[in-house]
């Protein structure tokens, strides 16, 4: 569904309704729309929503066509490559920052999401995509940082970006760069 097609939009889409008190658009990777709703909703004030938002999803169709055309594509050599790397460097980072930071973890996956680059489960457990070896080493640690910070704040509270901006006083600009590299992959 990446042509922007206003009859399209209109009419194809899926509908994820919860106690929420808003309503909200969002595309995901391959261009399929979501519309978030709450229960009480009505069908056709949805319909509206979308149509009057048509423009923003069209402009949002956009750039995510540009973003796969100009994605790399991985040879399966290179992707055997990358992880064997990352399973030797992420440790690494991660237990350099750790004793930085005065936090514990537990054990360390690493895999291949699609829309993750990291995790931290309450048991202390890290998951980290391989494919943060492919990015400049500052955005890995950056997402090594954010998930140990999660070892003192399981929230993102200011308190817990207190953390993370105590060990990576630039952090913001390394998000960024995150997203930067991130769509490219």
């Amino acid at each position: 569904m990446l042509k922007a097609n206003s009859e399209k939009i209109m009419t194809e889409y899926t509908i994820i309704r919860s106690s929420r008190k808003t309503v909200a658009l969002q595309l995901d990777r391959d261009g399929n729309l979501i519309v978030r709703a709450p229960y009480r909703m009505s069908q056709k004030a949805i319909q509206t929503f979308v149509l009057e938002h048509t423009d923003w999803i069209e402009k949002k169709l956009k750039t995510l066509e540009t973003i796969r055309q100009n994605r790399r594509l991985l040879t399966e050599q290179e992707r055997e490559a990358g992880i064997r790397d990352a399973l030797v460097r992420i440790p690494q980072r991660t237990a350099y920052f750790a004793q930085r930071m005065g936090v514990s973890y537990g054990r360390i996956t690493i895999r291949e999401q699609k829309t993750r680059w990291g995790s931290c489960s309450s048991e202390g457990n890290l998951n980290f995509n391989w494919k943060l070896v492919l990015m400049p080493e500052r955005v890995l640690d950056y997402v090594v940082v954010h998930e140990l910070a999660h070892r003192r704040e399981m929230n993102h509270s200011e308190r817990f970006w207190a953390v993370v901006a105590a060990v990576l006083p630039d952090y913001r600009e390394r998000r960024q760069e995150l997203k930067k590299y991130g769509s490219l992959l």
